[in-house]
């Protein structure tokens, strides 16, 4: 699931775009390089997410799973790139 983009279900957040960088047994870890930065993740359960099917950014998910370092320029940039299409 790391990589991919999530759309928040709960909370005073709901409706908001995220994209996927860290991922546990019950909680998943958000960013969406602007509010939540990667220094500084939302942490949310699962059930309070709804997975976006259309895909992920390839690259952005690649580096996320080998841990290269990741800026929050990228992640706002493939948020803003998928809002569009």
């Amino acid at each position: 699931m790391i990589g991919m983009f999530a759309i928040s279900c709960a909370g005073h957040d709901k409706g908001q775009m995220y994209v996927i960088i860290k991922e546990d047994a019950d909680f998943v870890y958000l960013a969406d390089g602007k509010n939540k930065r990667l220094d500084n993740p939302k942490k949310k359960k699962r059930k309070h997410i709804q997975l976006v099917k259309a895909g992920a950014d390839e690259a952005l998910a690649e580096k996320l799973m080998q841990q290269v370092t990741v800026y929050d320029e990228e992640i706002k940039r493939a948020i803003k790139l998928k809002k569009k299409s």
